[in-house]
């Protein structure tokens, strides 16, 4: 099931979804959905599915607030959520939009859902701050070393993925700095 943003919405309720994840979440669906519409007008790729794409942005963080199983680790708590409450096709999104997951081809984003779904959530924080930005606030952080790794690995694929996106569209990332 791919539910409506109605839907999506009332698990935030279920799974207490902070206040400034809702609004995270959101935006990152404006700004996946933007970049969608973009590469749909190339009319070269198909339909992005834009349903699936709005429902995996607002509960791609949807575990949050809610205690990880042994092992787990964000956003396999997500993803354990999701097939729970039979959304399979969801939960399968959900899991490309880790940095970890971009470093691990068995799971890095391929369809456009999961590249827009990625790079949208790698430029949003509060605002549309930006992939460099996001990355630099990341470092801020002073992360354990395997975390540090994962962030110093992820940098240029997702540099990458930005940049594969962009060219394609003929837009630069700050463009998407007016939608905010």
């Amino acid at each position: 099931m791919i539910p409506t943003e109605e839907q999506a919405k009332a698990l935030w309720q279920k799974y207490q979804l902070p206040e400034r994840k809702r609004k995270h979440v959101q935006l990152v669906a404006r700004i996946a959905n933007y970049l969608a519409n973009k590469v749909d007008q190339l009319g070269k790729f198909g339909t992005v599915d834009k349903k699936l794409l709005t429902a995996g942005a607002l509960l791609h963080d949807i575990d949050k607030n809610i205690p990880r199983l042994p092992g787990e680790q964000h956003p396999d708590t997500a993803v354990r959520i999701l097939k729970e409450e039979g959304m399979e096709e969801v939960a399968n999104l959900v899991k490309t939009h880790s940095l970890h997951a971009i470093l691990d081809p068995t799971i890095a984003p391929k369809t456009w859902e999961e590249k827009v779904l990625f790079l949208a959530d790698k430029m949003v924080k509060d605002d549309i701050i930006g992939v460099d930005k996001r990355f630099r606030l990341w470092n801020e952080e002073h992360l354990p070393a395997d975390a540090q790794k994962i962030l110093d690995e992820a940098y240029p694929k997702v540099k990458a993925l930005e940049q594969e996106i962009f060219d394609l569209i003929g837009l630069v990332p700050e463009d998407l700095a007016k939608l905010a």
